[in-house]
């Protein structure tokens, strides 16, 4: 897959962009805070149908403007594929292919396989539990829509009963029970797909740690779920007081955990800044893997300032695996043109450089 030019207006902070690409390398130099993020914020939105860093719509609209718009012309395979975003405060937004309007958003997911390696990722180690289902379900969902769709149901179940739960009127327990019973069914074949998923996606990331830091660390992966040994319907009904109690719903796979570990331990209180970087590199280049292999073709890979807190070492190794032919293309954000030089010259392959100004770009 290739994105061949994206048109950018009123987006953040860039007023005005029409950017045309290398089919391989395309990198952003810039110093912080100039646009070099927004950009790939903005390939990132025409793939997921939201930004990966402001959930409210209107806020990734320029100051003063009234509205914005994003359009991205891609190759897949022998098509070509025109994706149209519009944008305005207190709207929906309107999202096209090729001149049509989707009826759901939903429906758009998956079409355009991406992965994003940003400074975000940290959140995947230090914050809880709810961050790694997010990694798995967004993974999926990318070459399932059976899942996406089972998940958004589940979702609403789970926001209905744990409504009831806050709620201070007489309960009908044969209403709980309905929303137990979606919550059941849907999990259970949620926790299915999670678990085939993760059997086949840690061999991958393994492999990819292994190789990056020369074999010299043993790491681990694994999922954790509550409907691995217990009826969760029963589970649901028995701890119904203690929900009322809590005002929330303590069984069911929105609590299931993705342990990361280094030597046995938990990456997140034994491993350094570059220890953990590789971790997450690796997460992130086994899901592009992942999803090469289910949608048989090369996802886009966005790399913003992701060679910072990593030895020259592991830079090199992640640089060789990048160059290589399993990669199609890929935009890559730094703020150090003389080390992007570095990189470059280890890729031997032509790119587009792109400088980046308080938005402007050239």
């Amino acid at each position: 897959m290739r994105l061949n030019s994206l048109s950018i207006l009123n987006y953040k902070n860039i007023q005005e962009a029409d950017l045309v690409f290398s089919p391989k390398i395309n990198c952003f130099i810039g110093n912080n805070g100039m646009g070099k993020t927004n950009i790939l914020d903005a390939i990132y939105f025409l793939s997921f149908c939201k930004s990966h860093s402001n959930s409210i719509d209107s806020q990734n609209i320029m100051h003063e403007a009234e509205f914005c718009l994003l359009q991205g012309k891609y190759s897949l395979g022998d098509n070509t594929e025109d994706i149209y975003c519009g944008m305005k405060h207190r709207q929906k937004k309107q999202f096209k292919r090729n001149k049509k309007e989707y009826e759901r958003l939903s429906d758009h997911i998956g079409l355009l396989p991406l992965v994003l390696v940003s400074p975000d990722d940290s959140v995947l180690i230090s914050e809880g539990s709810d961050e790694r289902r997010k990694f798995i379900d967004g993974v999926i969902s990318q070459y399932s829509k059976t899942y996406l769709t089972n998940l958004l149901q589940y979702n609403n179940a789970l926001k209905q009963r744990n409504a009831i739960l806050k709620s201070e009127v007489t309960v009908d327990h044969s209403v709980l029970d309905l929303w137990e019973d979606q919550m059941a069914t849907f999990g259970k074949y949620i926790y299915e797909q999670r678990r085939m998923f993760i059997d086949e996606f840690v061999p991958i990331f393994q492999n990819f740690y292994t190789y990056i830091s020369d074999g010299n660390e043993q790491i681990s992966l694994s999922y954790q779920s509550q409907h691995e040994d217990r009826d969760i319907k029963e589970r649901m009904v028995l701890t119904r007081a203690r929900d009322f109690a809590l005002g929330y719903s303590t069984q069911g796979i929105h609590k299931d955990e993705l342990e990361m570990n280094l030597s046995g331990y938990p990456i997140k209180r034994v491993g350094s800044q570059g220890q953990n970087k590789t971790y997450l590199i690796s997460l992130k280049l086994a899901q592009f893997d992942f999803l090469k292999r289910t949608h048989n073709l090369s996802p886009l890979l966005l790399l913003d300032d992701i060679f910072d807190k990593l030895d020259s070492k592991r830079v090199k190794k992640i640089v060789e695996l990048v160059s290589g032919e399993t990669f199609g293309q890929i935009f890559i954000t730094d703020t150090n043109r003389e080390h992007l030089d570095l990189i470059l010259q280890q890729l031997n392959q032509q790119a587009n450089i792109f400088n980046v100004e308080n938005g402007q770009i050239r």
